[in-house]
């Protein structure tokens, strides 16, 4: 489990990146690097993390499921995950 802080943080981030998403993609069509430059460091999308939403885990995250290959795992095994099964062969 990932600290409550790690999490915030990056909540705080994607807020961040929401607010200026507009303004920075005014200043890019414009090529005003200067202006983009004086924007806050968070305001990068580059700067957020996938993260699982149940764990906050960063390694090993699936995009597809939006969580970690050990939550997959765990919701798999419980059935909450239609379609997906166990592989064996």
């Amino acid at each position: 489990m990932a600290k409550k802080a790690w999490i915030e943080r990056d909540k705080r981030k994607r807020e961040t990146v929401k607010k200026y998403a507009a303004l920075r993609a005014e200043l890019k069509a414009k090529r005003d690097y200067a202006a983009l430059s004086k924007l806050p460091k968070d305001a990068s999308p580059v700067r957020v993390t996938n993260r699982c939403r149940l764990s906050g885990r960063r390694h090993a995250f699936l995009r597809k499921f939006g969580c970690s290959r050990l939550e997959f795992r765990h919701m798999v095994m419980n059935g909450l995950i239609p379609g997906v099964t166990k592989a064996s062969w």
